[in-house]
């Protein structure tokens, strides 16, 4: 393609510059004066006056030069030389003595460049012609290709991904084996009667591989693999679309077996009626367009749609139906043991130190997607490649689990003064304080008043166990957990600083849930207040309608008020009680900066720091029994109890 663009371009340029050498050749020559051009008859009358210096005859062209320094020119006949002509005309020899004669040929290069002045702009505008017809053809060829369809095809023979480069899914594993086995074996299916899904819907966080695990399929199988994204289909052209996906499912049935993947399907597969344009949306047609030819493969036809998407609830109910995505297959975050098997596949190759544990940093690794795993090697390697290192050591995993859970690099070029480093102390120090004495389902992992991310400070806790289910002692804990820094500072300095804004709006969500969700007001009893629709996977609210009277509305305030200051008291209970362990850390962040799981344990038992830890310890250790994996800080469900990184005061 570059090398056919080159040429192009040279030929291009080598006719621009002959018609810029013809044009300028024959501005030239009409720039000069030409010679008066007079009749034979007068030239003979000249030489008879002895009025004529030289003549030259070039072919048919004489020039001749007068004694006063004119020059004129005239023609001679094509049979007939100019003598014979002068001599008709009554010119003797002796005239002709006096006169300087000369004869030349007519040279080559002066035809060459009369043709080249004659027929070079035609040429050019030629060339020109050619080209914009060839460029005019290529672009209609461009426009009658957008109703093509823009899948990627991958060959049979040359699988890419196979279930072995999958990890942490293997429920997902199962139920896409048989979808590998019906294209492998479709007689063993249809000697039964049984039909197998036309399609697969992969439903799952982003980042859990659902693209991964449709390649896979493909390469378990051998079949091809079309894949597409869902925003692919529309264009701003009408009829774009359904043309596309005509094209798309053509392609796949003279294919067949295949496999076809349309990434992000809610890019077309929305409720339809939403769009702006009503039911005539292009989008919508699309749509229909993929429906009516779902339904139009036959049993025989041996093509599998594999559709993704994070969005599911906003699907098309005539996309989920039997016949079309009537299965569905959900990929969830993997818990500890399958974040180990990620971790073992992508530190393949790589050059690793002997003090690397995958165990420890799958059970630091709660709540990570594949793609959040990939990433932690990914930093992991860069940072041992930035210190110059041969191996990536576990101090190089440990950095890469923080940045990418804790929110970016830390900041240790920002420079605080004596008495915001010390109120910034004693806040990530109450959160310390209070974890330790009110929270055992959770582990204080790391606590640092060095900035990292958004936050200026924080206390990190990884929980023991990870749970799906929680109870009322666990939420009442994490509120005095997140209320420990805030209540620290009004005991410590008898006022309160903004560092508490992401610890209170954590508490009121809590509270509020615990009374509007979970029934876990005892005067409002079990019951669920206001109806809300939220983002699914992403937890994020879009809007809440609210299903209960002005009365009711003022009486979950205050119960949810109640719940607060309930969770405020314990923790002022708890930093009362142990006044002198809040001192005790906060002194120890003041001189070291950041605390770790084995400096805080050592803190909490014996009061003292260990004098075989190093001034920067690791944050990860081994625990002495410990089989349960840990929550990541910022990936916790709304309803769970561990607390996120808490900042300090701005």
């Amino acid at each position: 393609m570059n090398a056919n663009w080159s040429r192009n371009n040279i030929f291009v340029y080598l006719l621009i510059l002959v018609a810029a050498a013809a044009l300028f050749l024959s501005v030239f020559q009409s720039s000069d004066a030409r010679p008066e051009e007079v009749d034979v008859t007068s030239i003979a009358r000249a030489i008879q006056e002895g009025s004529v210096e030289s003549i030259v005859v070039n072919g048919d062209d004489v020039e001749v030069t007068m004694r006063d320094g004119d020059i004129v020119r005239t023609r001679k006949d094509e049979d007939i030389s100019f003598l014979e002509t002068l001599e008709s005309l009554g010119v003797s020899a002796t005239d002709i003595e006096s006169v300087e004669i000369t004869v030349d040929s007519p040279g080559q290069a002066g035809n060459w460049l009369t043709l080249l002045t004659s027929i070079g702009p035609l040429l050019f505008v030629g060339a020109l012609l050619f080209l914009l017809m060839r460029q005019a053809q290529g672009s209609n060829s461009q426009a009658m290709s957008f109703g093509k369809s823009k899948a990627k095809v991958q060959a049979a023979d040359k699988p890419t991904v196979t279930f072995d480069d999958v990890a942490g899914c293997d429920e997902a594993k199962v139920e896409l084996a048989e979808v590998v086995e019906f294209l492998k074996e479709p007689e063993k299916f249809a000697s039964l009667g049984a039909r197998i899904p036309k399609g697969v819907l992969m439903v799952g966080h982003p980042g859990t591989g659902k693209t991964l695990m449709a390649k896979a399929v493909a390469g378990e199988a051998g079949v091809p693999f079309f894949t597409i994204s869902g925003s692919e289909f529309v264009e701003m052209f009408v009829g774009v679309g359904a043309s596309r996906v005509r094209d798309l499912f053509e392609q796949a049935k003279r294919n067949s077996p295949c496999i076809v993947f349309i990434d992000e399907i809610d890019a077309v597969g929305r409720h339809r009626g939403a769009g702006l344009g009503g039911s005539h949306d292009e989008r919508e047609q699309t749509l229909n367009q993929i429906l009516v030819e779902m339904d139009g493969f036959d049993t025989d036809t041996n093509v599998i749609i594999i559709a993704a998407t994070n969005r599911p609830d906003i699907l098309d109910p005539a996309l989920l139906r039997p016949g079309r995505f009537d299965r569905r297959v959900v990929l969830d975050k993997p818990d500890v043991r399958g974040r180990r098997a990620i971790f073992d596949i992508h530190v393949k190759g790589k050059p690793l130190a002997n003090d690397i544990d995958l165990d420890i940093l799958a059970r630091a690794t709660p709540g990570f997607a594949g793609a959040d795993i990939e990433n932690v090697v990914n930093e992991a390697a860069i940072l041992a490649a930035r210190r110059n290192k041969r191996t990536i050591g576990m101090s190089e995993f440990e950095e890469a689990v923080e940045r990418v859970a804790l929110g970016g690099p830390e900041r240790r070029s920002r420079v605080l003064s004596e008495n915001r480093k010390r109120l910034t102390a004693y806040h990530e120090a109450g959160h310390a304080v209070v974890a330790k004495m009110l929270d055992s389902e959770n582990t204080l992992q790391k606590v640092t008043i060095i900035p990292r991310g958004q936050a200026a400070g924080y206390a990190w806790q990884v929980p023991e166990e990870e749970k799906t289910l929680y109870s009322k002692e666990d939420f009442m804990a994490r509120i005095a957990v997140a209320l420990g820094g805030r209540i620290a500072e009004e005991i410590v300095f008898g006022d309160i600083s903004s560092g508490a804004s992401s610890d209170l709006e954590q508490v009121t969500r809590i509270a509020r849930d615990m009374v509007t969700r979970y029934g876990m007001s005892e005067k409002l009893g079990p019951m669920v207040f206001g109806r809300k629709e939220e983002m699914v996977f992403l937890g994020r609210e879009i809007s809440e309608q609210r299903n209960y009277s002005e009365e009711v509305a003022e009486e979950i305030d205050r119960e949810v008020r109640k719940i607060v200051d309930e969770g405020y008291e314990m923790a002022r209970a708890a930093l009362e009680d142990r006044r002198d362990l809040l001192d005790l850390v906060a002194q120890a962040l003041l001189d070291q900066e950041t605390l770790t799981r084995d400096e805080l344990k050592s803190l909490f038992d014996t009061g003292a720091l260990p004098s075989d830890v190093p001034k920067t310890p690791s944050s990860f250790s081994r625990p002495a029994q410990q089989s349960k994996p840990a929550r990541r800080p910022d990936s916790a469900p709304q309803q769970g109890p561990a607390t996120p990184p808490s900042p300090a005061p701005a």
